[in-house]
This record gives structure tokens, C-alpha cells and sequence, in this order.
């Protein structure tokens, strides 16, 4: 037994850090400001009305633009955010049920729970997206030294940050464990119910243990609190035409009905 499941989990969790470390245009710009637009494009996405559905269609824009321009690996990260959609799913699926308004979309009749449904559904796709392309455009480290730039709680962010790295060494214990489980019974097919309560407790304690060193380690080479991720570049003018730009492009969405807009054009030109 491989554990190939356990291989290709750790190998996604660390798939966002290895495409934080491209140089691309995208990656090049301040991470501050990266933080920021993606902050203001939340914010413009949850504040849309439960039965403006249509008018989030053209937010896709730019996902589709940090993936193009990030040359960012396109079914890895889709599939991290299918795994959020059952979950999506789940906390809109019954909104037919309960909201039986019947509103216009797209010139016809439609029930407002169906309406309202797909908005949650979009508008959790947006976010989503948005916060992983945030990570991978970005990095853990270059995120956490723009919170602290915000003047974010410093144990606020040293907590995110560990949170985030130590879940990659509980899944490496976990292969780990497993691997071993395999070598000492090679004729089970996967762990027996019976051994499921030593083996999780082994693993919190070989976590620990592991987490304890981290730290050992991290106070050897200076560590005092502060995650220091090395000296920040200032913020120049391209810096600040991207977060403009976007900023624009998100208030310009919010206060038109673009599609509507374009439909009109569409349709005078016929």
C-alpha cells in the first residue's frame, strides 16, 4: 500500500506554494496590494442583492485574468474548489423550498429561491477562487508580512501562519504512519477499526513532538514572536495602477447592470 491519496494530499497542499514562487506579472506585484484587491473584489461580490445572480457573471473576469497572467495551473486549483462546492451546495439546496417568489431573470418567470440558490452558488465560487489565487499568486509568507502591514495582530497572523504549515506536517506524519501501518501488515487492505484509536493518538503525538523541534529550531536561528519574512519592497506606480484598475473595474460592475448593458447593445446592433 502506497497511500497514494495521502501523497497527492500533501502534494496539493504544497501546490499553492510552489506556484506562489513564479515570477510572473502577477506575482511581481506588491502583496499588500494583491491583499487588498482581493479584499475590495469580496466585498463588491457579497454585497450584490440574493436575486442579482445575473449581474455576478461578469466577476469571472477576474479569476480568468489572474489565471492567464499568473500562469497559474488551472485543474489543480479547480479541483480544490470543487471540493468546496457540495458544502455550497448544501447551504443553498433548499431555497426553492422556502422562497417561492416568482422574480424576472433574463425576461422570464422564475422562482426567487432558484434565483437566490445560484447566487450563494456564485457568489461562494467567487470568494473562493478569489482566496486561493490570493495564496498562489502570493504565498503564505509574503500574505502574512502584508497583515502585519495592515498592523494586523501579530499573534493573529503567527497563528494563521503555523496553523497553515502545520497541517502540512500533520498530513507527512500521517503518510508517514500509514506507510509503516502497511510494512507491518501487508495483507489489510487499509487500517482496521481496531488500530484507528492508537494510531490517531500515536500521530497527535508524533505531531507534537515534530512541532516541538519546528520550534526548537525556529528559536535556535532567532525566532522571538515575530515572523519576520525579510525586508518589503515599496509599493511603486505599477503597484498601485493594478489595484486602481481593479478597483475601478469592481465599482464600475457594482453601480451598472453590465450584462443587461451589453444585451442592449447586442440586441440594437441586430
Amino acid at each position: 500500500m502506497n497511500n497514494p491519496n495521502i501523497i497527492n494530499s500533501i502534494y496539493n497542499m504544497r501546490l499553492l506554494d510552489e506556484a506562489a514562487l513564479k515570477n510572473t506579472a502577477i506575482h511581481r506585484i506588491h502583496p499588500l496590494v494583491k491583499l487588498v484587491a482581493t479584499v475590495v473584489y469580496l466585498i463588491v461580490v457579497v454585497s450584490f442583492d440574493k436575486y442579482e445572480a445575473g449581474r455576478l457573471l461578469p466577476f469571472l473576469f477576474y479569476p480568468v485574468i489572474i489565471f492567464a497572467f499568473a500562469e497559474l495551473p488551472v485543474i489543480p486549483i479547480l479541483k480544490r474548489i470543487l471540493m468546496v462546492e457540495p458544502l455550497i451546495i448544501g447551504i443553498g439546496i433548499l431555497n426553492p423550498l422556502f422562497d417561492r417568489q416568482i422574480v424576472i431573470f433574463a425576461g422570464m418567470e422564475v422562482s426567487g429561491g432558484l434565483i437566490t440558490f445560484l447566487s450563494i452558488f456564485i457568489k461562494c465560487s467567487l470568494t473562493v477562487t478569489a482566496a486561493l489565487l490570493l495564496i498562489a499568486t502570493t504565498g503564505m509568507d509574503k500574505l502574512a508580512s502584508a497583515l502585519r502591514m495592515l498592523k494586523v495582530p501579530r499573534l493573529f497572523v503567527l497563528q494563521l501562519l503555523l496553523t497553515y504549515r502545520y497541517v502540512s506536517v500533520l498530513m507527512e506524519e500521517v503518510g508517514r504512519s500509514l506507510k509503516a501501518y502497511s510494512l507491518k501488515a501487508p495483507e489489510h487492505k487499509g487500517v482496521q477499526r481496531s488500530i484507528w484509536g492508537p494510531l490517531a493518538g500515536q500521530l497527535i503525538l508524533r505531531t507534537f513532538d515534530r512541532a516541538q523541534r519546528i520550534y526548537q529550531a525556529m528559536c535556535l536561528r532567532g525566532f522571538t514572536g515575530e515572523y519576520n519574512t525579510g525586508g518589503n519592497k515599496r509599493i511603486g506606480i505599477r503597484d498601485l495602477g493594478y489595484l486602481a484598475g481593479w478597483a475601478l473595474f469592481f465599482i464600475i460592475l457594482k453601480l451598472y447592470d453590465v450584462p443587461v448593458i451589453v444585451g442592449s447593445l447586442l440586441t440594437s446592433v441586430k
